[in-house]
């Protein structure tokens, strides 16, 4: 009876924190990060404001927005087929990045705003954890399909995980547009497959 009580609570705050996290994205995304208030996000998820707080300040709530989106994209490709096993080609690699790419391009803002709240350090991130584990776990799986040899998936996968970030970053900035850092994480995927090493 009292662990029931205990999940059904625990759930609740889940379902709340959803509901405060889908109201910042909503006011984010239509006012800008910078013009929404605590107090709107409250007002728009029905909350109050200690309920908004509880769940995050803003950088955390736009950290969580991201994070989750992202995590989402990792844990549905647990469930999709298997790739078929010819071998792996730069688009192939560059498909994995697809989603994240067309995310950020969105909302150049927001984006910005997120990244630049990873820079300051301010704020724990799983996208240096737990999701670049994942995403370098995906790498590593069709790179060992590529015409990389098997001694250089590890190396290879790091060099372009590694590529893509910086480049994220610069696009980020602004320095960029979010189309040439694709194309230049294009050249990068293809310059690691098709330049292997040789054996030292």
């Amino acid at each position: 009876m009292f662990s029931e009580h205990v999940q059904s609570r625990s759930a609740q705050q889940a379902a709340t924190r959803q509901k405060v996290l889908a109201a910042a994205e909503r006011l984010f995304r239509a006012q800008g990060f910078k013009a929404t208030t605590i107090r709107q996000i409250a007002a728009e998820a029905n909350v109050s404001t200690g309920t908004v707080m509880a769940a995050g300040e803003k950088d955390a709530l736009l950290v969580s927005i991201f994070e989750n989106w992202i995590t989402s994209v990792h844990t549905s490709r647990h469930t999709e087929p298997a790739p078929s096993p010819t071998t792996a080609t730069t688009e192939d690699v560059l498909r994995l990045f697809e989603p994240f790419v067309g995310y950020f391009a969105l909302d150049s803002e927001l984006s910005r705003e997120y990244l630049a709240i990873l820079v300051r350090g301010t704020h724990e991130s799983v996208i240096f954890r737990d999701l670049a584990l994942a995403l370098l776990g995906e790498l590593e799986t069709v790179l060992a399909r590529s015409a990389l040899p098997s001694s250089q998936v590890g190396q290879g996968a790091r060099t372009i995980y590694l590529a893509y970030l910086g480049l994220l970053m610069t696009a980020a900035s602004g320095a960029i547009a979010m189309q040439e850092a694709a194309e230049q994480l294009r050249q990068t995927i293809e310059f690691v497959i098709t330049h292997p090493q040789g054996n030292r």
